[in-house]
């Protein structure tokens, strides 16, 4: 027998529900236990724990009972009979008491006890169901809609040492297994399982989540005949004498009041329909986040494609860089970032296993998920013709518990969205190249700059489908100079992409060899002339002396900077330029030269930013030094994303490059000294060397720096021609020596055994035992061999 008696309304009596059993109505249990009165049910209630009564004990009870239940006789209990009285919910949710008995005649033993508390829980689960489903909490009725008592359900004790399984014929049945023909083993079980599932029924036994607590977990099976039946599964660890985990008790029951309601099943239906027509996967993405935010009420979502072992976001929702975790945000370089997967071995682990894995809060994630769902987060893989094409995101930033229906929803939209992607890059196969081919030729990150700070930010046109030619680049350069640069090719296809990585990698080239600004824009022209294009391109390039603030510009046909005085004020700097890239071979480029001081904000932009079909190129311009006057430019990134958070509708794409210039904290001093190539001139360079290192206070390394001075400058006279001079750098932490000639062959150092005997071949390998590092880089007609001394102590 089971009986369930639910709380009244006023929270003071046990009112009957349902009953179930062999003899029917047969056994006197009376419509209503008083909670103040004398009874199991209502004694079990009040101490919220389970009451165990066998034979004689019921007798007792029956004796002082004050309803007339438990009393032998004809129409009662028969003789003989166990009773439990468990209690039905736990804290603040207290649903009511079910009633079991049982013809046993020394009580119910400890592994009975413990499948009939897990039978308990499973029709509070039921009850707790039916009690949502209805408004407010459960009438007292004689029958709640689905029945309370789960009539198809059985109970199985699973070994651990072994694996072997013992389930009565009842968990065989719900399953459709022919008892004859069951194993034992708990895999045969596990087959039964809908895959997506299986996992979550795995964990369960998982070393770090065995628990002496009931574990609950619903799932589907997929019966011979191929129905669809949800289960509840509730299972309690039984443990050694010393703690070691020893079986597994468990009762699994019918649990179709799991079944995906109309509104999650029409969810799935109106997202299936609007997927049909997507046709980019930036549609897919929008229409998965629509489909899904407000129905699971989600704080975030984010939708990314996997290619190779990156994952490319193509949707973050909301879109504020500050709403995500530093992950997903440092390197804001595009309108949505790009991470490895493996920064993220939560992530990669539920790619590589293929099902939707579900966290509560307070789960042990690395910080890049962990912020994404601090109440709750979900994990989709989103397969597609056998595997994984990307990845979707749910995070809840409050506290949120996971109902068996969301994980069959999340499953289904999963499945969905994955061959959407697909179908949308077969349908746009030509844009996703160049699109890949863009994201791979622009700078993946920045370099950290000493003396400013340096962001970028690139967006994608939103009109039509073709990528366009937008770059930009950040060099640092010899001497505490650094390179920026910004440019955007005609045209908006693969072959402007092409371009546009040609162009970055000349500019870079001859940017590193030591070229001033006019002559590096001046040779990428003539590069561009000479290619097979009629495309031609704008850029401008900037060469910043960190040190001392000295900033020289050469402008070929783009727009001019804007500058953020540290007061506020802010100007569009007219400088000098010339045509486009790729018009006239001869064309000259003339450098303008500005001083900035530390605080200064130096923006470089494109015109997608300041120019549209429904925005004029002045009105633009003025939006951005309105912008830039009203930011705090002491977080840089966000000034760039107020900057780009406006640019929506875009026909053209967005490349935006700041520069925040703090200067160095300490300046280097500089001398130099020209070599004439007379017998002694080594002798002289020493001695130059000796009274500057002096005059600066050094004198611990001095005997290093002019064994330095006398191999490089040796090296320079021997094996070059024209002028060799030497140049000496003082910094805060170390001394650099630099010996340039006329010569553009890069020293070799030797590679096999040095003859010690012999006359030359050492210098290189002194220089390299008594320095910190050393090089050699390619000057304007020439070379630069320098060497890097640390300083035990600054010069004086």
């Amino acid at each position: 027998m089971a009986a369930v008696y639910v709380l009244a309304e006023g929270g003071d009596a046990l009112h009957l529900a349902e009953l179930v059993g062999d003899h029917g109505s047969s056994y006197g249990l009376p419509a209503v236990f008083t909670l103040s009165g004398h009874s199991p049910a209502a004694a079990a209630f009040r101490a919220g724990s389970p009451l165990w009564l066998n034979p004689e004990e019921l007798a007792a009870y029956a004796a002082t009972s004050g309803d007339g239940a438990f009393r032998s006789g004809p129409g009662t209990l028969p003789a003989k009979i166990s009773l439990g009285a468990l209690p039905l919910g736990r804290g603040s949710t207290e649903l009511g008491c079910l009633l079991v008995a049982g013809a046993v005649a020394d009580g119910f033993d400890a592994d009975r006890r413990s499948l009939l508390e897990l039978y308990a829980d499973q029709v509070a689960a039921g009850l707790e169901s039916v009690a949502a489903r209805v408004a407010g909490r459960a009438q007292p009725k004689s029958h709640l809609g689905p029945a309370l008592v789960p009539l198809q359900g059985g109970a199985f004790t699973l070994v651990l040492g072994t694996g072997l399984m013992d389930a009565d014929a009842q968990v065989l049945e719900l399953l459709g297994i022919d008892p004859e023909e069951f194993d034992g083993r708990v895999e045969t079980l596990l087959s039964c399982a809908v895959p997506d599932d299986i996992p979550a029924m795995m964990s369960i036994v998982e070393p770090g989540r065995l628990s002496p607590a009931g574990e609950q977990l619903a799932f589907r099976i997929r019966r011979p005949g191929g129905e669809l039946r949800w289960l509840g599964l509730r299972c309690r660890v039984l443990s050694h004498a010393d703690g070691t985990p020893e079986r597994i008790l468990g009762v699994v029951a019918d649990a179709s009041y799991l079944r995906p309601s109309a509104d999650e099943v029409s969810i799935v239906q109106r997202l299936s329909a609007r997927l049909a027509g997507a046709t980019t996967t930036r549609e897919v993405s929008r229409m998965v986040v629509e489909a899904l935010r407000e129905p699971l009420g989600a704080a975030r979502i984010a939708v990314a494609e996997l290619e190779a072992d990156r994952l490319f976001v193509t949707l973050l929702d909301p879109p504020e860089a500050d709403a995500w975790p530093g992950l997903w945000r440092s390197e804001w370089r595009s309108e949505w970032p790009d991470a490895s997967r493996h920064n993220l071995p939560t992530l990669e682990s539920a790619l590589r296993e293929g099902h939707v894995s579900l966290w509560s809060p307070g789960a042990d994630l690395e910080p890049g998920l962990s912020g994404i769902g601090p109440g709750g987060l979900a994990v989709l893989p989103l397969p597609a013709d056998g595997r994984m094409v990307g990845v979707c995101l749910v995070g809840w930033e409050e506290e949120h518990r996971f109902e068996p229906e969301e994980r069959s929803l999340l499953t289904a939209t999963a499945g969905l969205v994955g061959q959407a992607l697909t179908r949308a890059h077969a349908l746009n196969a030509g844009h996703e190249l160049a699109t890949m081919l863009q994201r791979s030729l622009l700078p993946r990150k920045l370099p950290v700059l000493d003396g400013g700070v340096a962001v970028a930010r690139y967006l994608p046109a939103t009109a039509g489908l073709e990528v366009g030619g937008d770059w930009y680049d950040v060099i640092p350069l010899g001497d505490g100079h650094v390179a920026l640069v910004i440019g955007d090719v005609q045209g908006h296809s693969a072959a402007a992409a092409t371009i546009m990585g040609q162009m970055r990698t000349a500019v870079r080239a001859y940017a590193v060899e030591g070229h001033p600004p006019d002559v590096v824009v001046a040779r990428a022209n003539r590069l561009l002339v000479g290619m097979e294009t009629d495309l031609f391109a704008t850029c401008l390039y900037v060469d910043l002396d960190m040190e001392e603030g000295i900033a020289r510009f050469a402008r070929a046909g783009h727009l001019s900077p804007v500058l953020r005085h540290p007061d506020g004020s802010t100007e569009e700097m007219v400088v000098e330029g010339g045509p486009p890239l790729g018009v006239l071979a001869d064309a000259e480029f003339p450098m303008t030269e500005a001083g900035l001081i530390p605080g200064t904000l130096l923006t470089l932009l494109t015109d997608g930013l300041v120019e549209s079909a429904h925005l004029h190129l002045e009105d633009g311009m003025r939006r951005v030094r309105e912008v830039l006057g009203a930011a705090d430019v002491a977080d840089p990134g966000q000034v760039a994303d107020e900057l780009v958070g406006r640019a929506n509708g875009r026909d053209d794409d967005v490349a935006l490059l700041l520069l925040r210039y703090d200067g160095t904290r300490v300046r280097p001093v500089r001398t130099h000294w020209t070599v004439w190539r007379l017998p002694n001139a080594v002798m002289h360079a020493r001695r130059f060397t000796a009274r500057t290192l002096r005059s600066w206070g050094i004198t611990e390394e001095l005997d290093v720096a002019l064994l330095v001075v006398s191999e490089l400058v040796t090296n320079g006279i021997a094996h070059t021609q024209g002028e060799v001079r030497l140049d000496l750098t003082l910094s805060a932490d170390r001394l650099r020596v630099a010996v340039n000639d006329a010569s553009p062959r890069s020293p070799v150092k030797p590679s096999g055994g040095v003859d010690w005997e012999s006359t030359g071949g050492r210098g290189l390998l002194i220089v390299e035992a008594t320095t910190a590092s050393w090089g050699s880089v390619p000057l304007s007609g020439g070379k630069q061999v320098w060497s890097e001394i640390p300083l035990s102590h600054g010069g004086e």
